[in-house]
This record gives C-alpha cells, sequence and structure tokens, in this order.
C-alpha cells in the first residue's frame, strides 16, 4: 500500500490499523499510524468503562470528542495532510 492508502486504511478500526502496520508503507504513513492508534486506544478505554453508571457518561462525552478527532484525522490522511488531532496529537506512540 502506499502512503495514502495506508493512512486511510489505519483509521478504519483496530483491525484496519494492524494492517496498515503490518502490510502498509510505514514510513510514509507513521503520523496517522501513531494519530490512528492514540483515537483507537482511547475509544478502547472509553468503551470498556462506559458500563459504569457515572463514569460512563463522562467517557460517552469522551467518546464523542474522540470520534470528532477520528473524522479529522481520516480527512487529514485523504487530503495527505499531517494535521494533528486537538488535545492528544502530540502524544507519540510510534517513533
Amino acid at each position: 500500500m502506499d502512503k495514502k492508502a495506508t493512512g486511510i486504511v489505519a483509521y478504519i478500526s483496530i483491525i484496519g490499523w494492524l494492517i496498515a502496520f503490518l502490510a502498509g508503507d510505514k514510513e510514509g504513513a507513521k503520523f496517522h499510524l501513531n494519530q490512528a492508534l492514540i483515537v483507537d486506544i482511547g475509544m478502547l478505554i472509553c468503551s470498556a468503562l462506559s458500563p459504569i453508571p457515572f463514569v460512563g457518561f463522562i467517557f460517552g462525552l469522551v467518546d464523542i470528542f474522540l470520534l470528532v478527532c477520528w473524522i479529522i484525522g481520516l480527512v487529514a490522511a485523504i487530503k495527505e495532510e499531517e494535521k494533528e488531532i486537538p488535545l492528544i496529537g502530540a502524544i507519540k506512540i510510534l517513533k
């Protein structure tokens, strides 16, 4: 996969991220792989904590924020831009 396809597939889900990481252009799309991983981990944490009564409401709001971040990241990958997602985009997991 080329840089653009790798970036787009990375945002699809955790499985899409794994496919992009294993089969895609890691160096060219490292920025979007990192951004998508941050959003995916955040969504997994929110999904795990959402059944808890009061905490679930808070993490439900965080999940909506992460959905907006996911959309921003996906649009940036489609346009081949390296635009950080708000608030959490500076976190670097992949070096």
